[in-house]
């Protein structure tokens, strides 16, 4: 992994961890330590990769402290991602999940508020991540400038625009962004994605400030 991040045509920060974390979230994972999603859960707090753009998650650490087993919940009897595991998010409040019944990562969009299946591993998906792959899959997601805005946000936040993705209006760049908790863009994620799911085909949406 520390090979893939220095060829990765971007900046990719590989935070440290405590050892005491890492050997919990290990623990809690049960997974090998052969394995990508294994060795950044015992040896590593997670991964800034672009400036912070994805976050992937680790043990935890003050920089990004969304420790992988603690946000995803796994030791309450209900996990925070139904489908799955919770392996990474973006800055635009996108998320990334390996679903447990096809065993690939899902990604919930933030401009469908869907699940689409990538139809790789974790192992395939990190890789992609690490190299132009990543600015591919983004390209209709960023605006000019995004790097400074990103730069300056912590682990616990992402972007909430307005008017979202989801609804009809301008490029991301003319939309207005704000840092809000990671958890709250979950949250209406989740909500909103089940009333789009049930809307008619093809359905646009407007989206107004109700004062």
């Amino acid at each position: 992994m520390r090979e893939w991040a220095a060829a990765a045509p971007f900046d990719v920060e590989i935070l440290p961890c405590e050892p005491a974390s890492g050997q919990r979230a290990i623990e809690a994972l049960q997974v090998s330590t052969r394995s990508p999603l294994g060795a950044l859960a015992l040896h590593s707090g997670g991964l800034l990769i672009d400036r912070g753009w994805l976050r992937v998650l680790g043990a935890g650490c003050p920089r990004l402290p969304r420790a992988i087993d603690m946000w995803n919940a796994l030791a309450d009897a209900e996990h925070r991602c139904a489908e799955g595991l919770l392996v990474g998010d973006d800055a635009v409040g996108g998320f990334f999940a390996i679903f447990s019944e096809q065993r690939t990562v899902h990604y919930l969009a933030p401009d469908t508020l869907q699940w689409d299946d990538l139809c790789c591993g974790h192992t395939e998906w990190l890789a992609a991540m690490l190299t132009d792959g990543l600015t591919k899959f983004y390209a209709e997601l960023r605006w000019p400038g995004w790097q400074d805005e990103v730069r300056a946000l912590d682990g616990l936040k992402t972007f909430s625009v307005m008017p979202p993705l989801w609804a009809k209006g301008p490029p991301i760049g003319e939309r207005s962004r704000r840092a809000v908790p990671v958890q709250d863009v979950w949250a209406m994620a989740l909500d909103v994605g089940r009333q789009l799911a049930g809307a008619p085909d093809g359905e646009e949406f407007e989206f107004k400030i109700v004062e």
